[in-house]
């Protein structure tokens, strides 16, 4: 009983300072498990606001030399559309069939021979061969779609990938929306889109913070665009940094709690 109490007697004076470093290290270690602060898209805008001189988005490309069409041509006779719908290759999109533009910015169709396509959008294309196939085939529909137009999206986003542009538009919001959005570490203050005019290559850095992007001229998406979504490297290491040593410190203080359960029963 004696050694017990003289036992008791210094190791109780340990136990409490190591209970207060137990107690402190919980709070500490809740206050760093604070979220860090979020950042959102178009921090600019104000509630219930009308935008305006926004980018027209009813602006129709032109073909140029080396786009392939996907043209499907279909009528009431049925038998004769498929020596139409003959070209390069079945289109993916169309249900038709490829035809490239040549260097000369022609097509070859079944009896219609070389048709210029560069030029006409693909609403002129459509009309001219829907026209010039009415001496052939009977109310023939004619629909012309591009199948190489693309554009590349790449870094902080959930799925980077080349996006097919069916249309003639396609905003930078919706290529990113499409690649699933941008993660967490990505700098929305800092989209990078890169873009090939002739033998150059232009870059704009876009603000997805600020809403005037809407009115920006590279908020629509031109065929081989890359936008780069650049990472947020100092507040991707502030995390990690953060995360280690809230991993380091819990053990720390697992540690330390077991220890103090030991002293106690030491000391009863």
């Amino acid at each position: 009983m004696k050694k017990a109490y003289y036992s008791g007697f210094f190791l109780k004076p340990v136990i409490f300072p190591l209970a207060v470093i137990f107690v402190f290290g919980i709070v500490s270690l809740l206050a760093s498990c604070a979220t860090t602060k979020n950042s959102y898209f178009f921090e600019t805008l104000q509630k219930d606001t009308t935008l305006s001189g926004l980018v027209n988005k009813d602006l129709e490309s032109k073909i140029i030399k080396g786009d392939n069409l996907g043209i499907n041509i279909s009528s009431l006779s049925k038998e004769e559309d498929m020596m139409y719908n003959t070209g390069s290759g079945i289109s993916p999109i169309s249900g038709g069939a490829i035809f490239p533009v040549d260097q000369d910015g022609n097509i070859m169709l079944h009896k219609l021979g070389l048709v210029k396509a560069a030029g006409n959008t693909r609403k002129e294309l459509a009309l001219l061969i829907q026209k010039n196939l009415a001496a052939f085939l009977k109310d023939p529909v004619v629909s012309v779609q591009y199948v190489n137009h693309k554009v590349t999206i790449m870094g902080e986003v959930e799925r980077p990938q080349v996006i097919n542009m069916l249309d003639e538009q396609l905003s930078v919001i919706d290529a990113i929306v499409i690649c699933g959005d941008v993660k967490q570490y990505a700098k929305r203050d800092n989209i990078v889109v890169i873009r090939e005019e002739g033998n150059q290559k232009k870059v704009k850095i876009l603000n997805f913070k600020d809403h005037s992007i809407f009115s920006s001229p590279w908020y629509y998406l031109q065929p081989n665009d890359i936008v780069y979504v650049v990472p947020d490297v100092a507040k991707r290491q502030s995390e990690e940094k953060r995360t280690r040593f809230q991993t380091n410190f819990a053990l720390a203080i697992s540690s330390i709690s077991l220890l103090i359960i030991i002293l106690d029963r030491i000391t009863r």
